[in-house]
């Protein structure tokens, strides 16, 4: 088995500067990056064996890519609630929070509740990462009841008026992707819309519009 020594070397070695360049054009912290596309972390991670106290070491080093590399290496029945609100409170960048979400804590015992707390979160990336598990765990758990959903559709609406960049976008993706669950989640996701759009700002406005023309939108094929 690597050490993580040995990955480290091996993610320096991948280390690509056009790549590096390009993540600052989407608006990813590159800061302590080395520049490697996700495509080339995840053959990395597929060619390492499920490790928890490996993902833990990973994280420590700090690095971009070893961080998400550590997501995709831990195994979710292992991660504790202290380890959820640590490395949460360690984002700083949108992708990492949603790799991490996506990748790992959206599989955890503690998804739902983390959600749940996080979406009341002033800390951006915490915030954001709330709103990341509702879309996450709405694509990944097929056998989550729809309670679920409507109780994140709620928190959805009281918190539709958060006008950062990061967080809106998180908040309107939860939302489109409880609408796409199945067909009475759309029901509820399209009302829910509605009343965001009704509110008095302009976050919400852009939200619920967006995800409107997402989940309204005809099939392709249909015909009038």
């Amino acid at each position: 088995m690597a050490s993580v020594d040995e990955i480290v070397d091996l993610l320096k070695q991948k280390s690509n500067p056009t790549h590096l360049a390009g993540m600052k054009r989407y608006g990813i912290d590159s800061s302590k990056a080395l520049g490697i596309p996700l495509p080339e972390l995840r053959k990395i991670a597929k060619g390492i064996k499920k490790d928890h106290e490996l993902a833990l070491t990973l994280w420590k080093t700090s690095l971009h890519e070893a961080r998400i590399l550590a997501s995709l290496v831990d195994i979710p029945v292992k991660v504790t609630t202290e380890q959820f609100d640590a490395w949460t409170a360690d984002f700083y960048s949108w992708d990492l929070c949603d790799q991490v979400c996506g990748n790992l804590f959206d599989r955890t015992p503690f998804a739902i509740e983390k959600a749940i707390a996080y979406s009341a979160r002033e800390e951006e990336f915490v915030k954001r990462a709330g709103f990341v598990l509702m879309a996450e765990y709405a694509v990944h758990q097929k056998k989550a009841n729809d309670e679920i959903f409507i109780n994140f559709l709620q928190i959805i609406e009281r918190e539709a008026c958060d006008g950062r960049n990061f967080v809106k976008k998180a908040i309107n993706w939860a939302l489109r992707q409880i609408g796409k669950r199945n067909g009475a989640l759309r029901i509820h996701a399209i009302e829910s819309a509605n009343r965001i759009l009704a509110k008095e700002c302009k976050a919400a406005k852009w939200i619920a519009s967006d995800a409107l023309n997402e989940l309204t939108r005809k099939p392709s094929g249909t015909i009038n």
